[in-house]
């Protein structure tokens, strides 16, 4: 594959994913679905550090509609040395991006480690911390939490997205650093398509 073309492979998987990410962290505010806990003192810490939104999403965003540029024309010119201009200003987005994703991966991470914060015996605390993401494998221990309802599995399948959904962020990101440096030096290997006049397109 040109790296024209594997770049906006990437880019627009890289958009998809942000999205997925943004939509992920949102619901994580509302738990069960509902406004009803969305206390700021009652969300868990992984919550409101909003790794999805800003870490596997605005930080993607980036690296992601670079990519997509560096796929085709873009400001920077046409031939080889506007292609080779947006590939190596996508090397940088891409390295920016890796590091959103990896933000994402270690607060998701810690939030399925330590579990979400709920109320039990009229407490709201962190109860399942001293598990060590144990609790994972039994569900019957989920029920302990009375409010927010259903607020485990809630967590469980939200901050699980976001873990795949980062590590395909890393992945993506890496290949497309190594993508645009491929087309930095050896530039694009799509062929040039040519007017009738004789001019390059």
């Amino acid at each position: 594959m040109c790296t024209g073309k594997c770049a906006r492979f990437v880019g627009l998987s890289l958009i998809s994913l942000s999205l997925v990410c943004i939509v992920a962290n949102a619901l994580l505010l509302v738990p069960n679905g509902k406004t009803t806990w969305t206390n700021f003192n009652e969300l868990s810490l992984q919550v409101k550090l909003l790794a999805g939104f800003i870490g596997g999403g605005l930080m993607i965003l980036c690296p992601g509609i670079s990519a997509v540029r560096a796929g085709g024309k873009g400001c920077c010119g046409t031939g080889c040395c506007g292609n080779r201009c947006r590939m190596l200003s996508s090397i940088f987005s891409s390295a920016f991006g890796l590091l959103g994703a990896m933000y994402c991966l270690s607060v998701s991470g810690a939030g399925l480690r330590i579990g979400p914060k709920c109320l039990k015996d009229d407490k709201w605390d962190y109860h399942f911390k001293e598990t060590s993401g144990s609790y994972l494998l039994n569900r019957t221990l989920w029920s302990l939490c009375e409010e927010p309802p259903n607020i485990v599995s809630w967590n469980v399948t939200l901050f699980s997205l976001l873990v795949a959904a980062s590590c395909l962020e890393i992945l993506l990101c890496g290949m497309q650093v190594v993508n645009a440096s491929i087309g930095v030096f050896c530039g694009d290997c799509r062929k040039k398509q040519v007017g009738w006049r004789g001019e390059e397109l």
